[in-house]
């Protein structure tokens, strides 16, 4: 069974956020070149306690060419002062001592860029120990650092500038010259068609539209990833050219290009806020409530009697599948953030990482008002959604967003695809359609907000596993219900997080609240990797292998350059998804329970795990985060783990991680650089509603409850070399692991048979 994935590329119909290796040795020669100039730098002599300056990063300086010497601002402030006279002639007395400057020896260089590769922000201790190891004050070697950081990160910008100045200079001439190839296809005298146009030159210009919106879409995709600019902005290397185009949506370039007027698609997004608005406030007959589910069903027959002029989709029943859903609740945030995480595609791709795998705002259609500006923002958006496993296809969709406040209480924000836009920027998606769907938000009050969310879709259908048929056909992986629960367990968090008054009992282990907020932004991180790393999306490539025990296990490898967050190398990553006969509620609190994990935990020798602290981040005491010791005869290992659970779906996330390093990150330290890589499960309902299948006055006969559907997920480094490749016994020893922990599980659940 040979497996090499390394070299496998990604299916990926847009190109990836990752930078390339070429890019990689490109920034490596860039940092080199930095070196040589910090070489030539010039440092400012002086003892530890004069200049009044030092405590501030930003102090330090650059030219912007990185020639020349570099300094702290505080070395400019006055090192002495004479006595100033009556007469006013005290500006003469002023002694300004004369600067001295010291030129690093090569070997003082060498040593102070060895130790900035291990540490680019050196303590106090380890200025002090190579001050006397070179002959340098600490006071130097603080200053060396500061301005070899600055110069490295000087130099990033410019590069990340001049990637994005690239990108804009290519659009702006497939702009140029798809206008120019429309011009001349126009009578002069009176600007209509001419008939002289061929078939070939209309398909040439489709193809030009749809790879500009293209690679419009990969900048914003760019500067999302980059985190530098906002995604709609424009870019200050491109600001300086274009004046007039530059403030403008690439809508108004030229007619026609997206399929529809400006105007046009103000008017339809105009029609869908009207109909969702009716669609979150009417009863029956058009919503009607099943007894079985307690669901909200919508009827159909009633909806296109109702809508049939309004609204923007065909009349009648479509040939695709129709998913209609409807959730009201209340949720613990604030109404102006509440909308503005919405509008702000980063922000919203970061509220619901089990459901967005990619998300884009593709063009800015309108500016909308107000002091955030966005009540009336019109923005043209990408999304694909995911389930947390690689057995189900992802949905790609483009839609447009728009934002209305209706009262000084309420606001509605409204998502419909329109049907030459979304065609015209890429036929070639498996169509995934939003008719008006969205949320109405109303505040409450005391922090809280009521959301009625409305879910309502048409897909084409497409293989699905039959695991998971019934809770993709219900509508329940995509529904409203599912949206819900993940805003209401994420503005939890938010508000667990940012509490200064969190009992004790839901707060062990940790002494401060900076302790606190640290450990919790470094499970947030460890779980958004977790959600990212084992979805269907085109950012991997998975290859199916079978396991002993029989279960499909699905493989992918990547390499790791440049993040901090994962350790530098191959990460190879296994996932198989099973279904047990057991409620998820049963199987979550089996999970997460640390006096159990020994039963399931391969890595832990049968050995027990030490609570070393637990936090709480939600009311269900179920929503916490961990740290837990394994120890075993070989070696001590600490484990943090991240449990969440809403009313849809649980997972348990879990990474070893380095003792010392977690130790700093309890104390407060900045938890951004502690490589970590994620593991752990995903736990959904199985589709079937629980329902009664006798009556009885036994209880344990009562019911009977529907299964789980449980994904198993484990990452591993298998090289730190980013030249390597995965190995045949890399794929053997991640597929035997989840082998072993599946089989444990079922075991300890006595479910063997399921």
């Amino acid at each position: 069974m040979g497996v090499d994935m390394s070299n496998n590329p990604p299916t990926s119909r847009t190109k990836d956020f990752f930078v390339s290796p070429a890019l990689s040795l490109s920034l490596a020669g860039i940092f080199r070149d930095a070196g040589a100039a910090a070489a030539s730098v010039d440092v400012e002599e002086g003892d530890e306690g004069s200049g009044g300056g030092g405590q501030r990063e930003d102090t330090a300086e650059i030219s912007s060419e990185n020639s020349g010497p570099l300094r702290s601002r505080s070395e400019d402030d006055l090192d002495g002062e004479g006595e100033q006279d009556d007469d006013g002639d005290g500006d003469k007395n002023k002694k300004k001592k004369r600067k001295k400057y010291h030129r690093h020896t090569a070997e003082q260089i060498r040593e102070m860029e060895a130790l900035f590769k291990e540490s680019p922000h050196p303590d106090e201790k380890q200025r002090q120990q190579l001050s006397k190891q070179l002959g340098l004050a600490p006071r130097q070697v603080k200053f060396w650092f500061q301005n070899r950081r600055t110069q490295i990160k000087a130099i990033q910008e410019r590069h990340e500038n001049s990637l994005l100045k690239s990108e804009m200079d290519k659009l702006r001439d497939e702009n140029k010259a798809m206008r120019e190839q429309i011009n001349k296809a126009c009578c002069p005298n009176c600007g209509t068609a001419t008939t002289s146009r061929d078939a070939s030159v209309t398909t040439e210009e489709q193809q030009l539209r749809i790879e500009n919106a293209r690679l419009k879409a990969e900048v914003e995709k760019l500067r999302a990833a980059l985190g530098k600019y906002p995604p709609g902005a424009t870019s200050p290397s491109c600001s300086s050219t274009g004046k007039d185009q530059d403030s403008r949506s690439s809508l108004d370039f030229f007619t026609g290009i997206f399929g529809l007027e400006k105007s046009r698609i103000t008017e339809i997004v105009n029609q869908a806020m009207e109909e969702l608005i009716k669609m979150a406030t009417a009863g029956e007959p058009l919503w009607i409530r099943s007894v079985e589910t307690g669901r909200e069903i919508l009827n159909y027959d009633e909806y296109v009697k109702e809508f049939s002029v309004k609204s923007s989709s065909n009349g009648g029943r479509p040939k695709r599948s129709i998913e209609a859903s409807r959730e009201t609740g209340v949720v613990f945030v604030d109404l102006p953030r509440l909308v503005q995480s919405f509008m702000d595609v980063s922000q919203w791709k970061e509220m619901f990482p089990c459901l967005i795998s990619k998300a884009a705002t593709v063009d800015v259609i309108s500016n909308g008002e107000g002091p955030n500006g966005i009540n009336g923002a019109v923005q043209l958006m990408f999304a694909e959604l995911q389930m947390l496993t690689p057995m189900v296809p992802t949905r790609e969709v483009y839609f447009v967003r728009y934002c209305k406040q209706l009262s000084a209480e309420q606001w509605a924000i409204v998502d419909v695809s329109i049907d030459k836009v979304e065609d015209n920027i890429d036929a070639s998606l498996v169509k995934c359609r939003k008719r008006p769907s969205g949320c109405i938000i109303e505040d409450k009050s005391n922090g809280h907000c009521k959301v009625i969310w409305v879910e309502h879709v048409e897909c084409q259908k497409n293989t699905v596993h039959t695991m998971y048929r019934t809770i993709v056909n219900s509508g329940l992986a995509f529904g409203a219900r599912h949206w819900m629960a993940t805003l209401q367990l994420q503005c939890e968090r938010l508000v667990f997080f940012m509490a200064t008054n969190v009992p004790m009992k839901d707060s062990t282990g940790v002494a401060t609240l900076a302790g606190r907020k640290s450990i919790l932004k470094l499970a947030q991180r460890m779980t958004w990797s977790f959600c990212h790393a084992i979805g269907a999306s085109s950012f991997h490539t998975w290859t199916k292998v079978s396991s002993k025990t029989g279960e499909d296990i699905r493989v992918s490898s990547r390499k790791n350059l440049n993040d901090p967050g994962e350790p530098h190398g191959v990460i190879l990553c296994a996932v198989s998804s099973v279904w047990l006969p057991v409620s998820p509620q049963v199987l979550f609190d089996f999970l997460r329970d640390e006096a159990r994990r020994n039963e399931w935990d391969i890595i832990s020798n049968g050995g027990p795990a030490q609570s070393i602290a637990n936090l709480a981040k939600g009311q269900d005491r179920g929503n916490a985060v961990t740290i837990q010791a394994m120890k075993s005869k070989e070696n001590n290992m600490w484990i943090i783990q991240d449990s969440c659970t809403n009313a849809y779906e649980s997972m348990v996330v879990f990474a070893p991680v380095d003792i010392t390093g977690m130790q700093s990150v309890m104390t407060g330290c900045d938890s951004s650089n502690i490589a970590i890589l994620s593991s752990g499960f995903s736990i959904l309902p199985d589709g079937l509603e629980s329902r009664p299948l006798v009556i009885t006055s036994r209880q344990e006969e009562k019911s009977t409850e529907a299964g789980s559907l449980l994904t198993i997920a484990f990452q591993i480094l298998t090289s730190t070399s980013t030249t390597a490749k995965p190995t045949m016994e890399s794929v053997e020893s991640v597929n035997s692991l989840i082998s072993c922990t599946l089989r444990s599980i079922k075991t300890s659940l006595q479910c063997e048979d399921g």
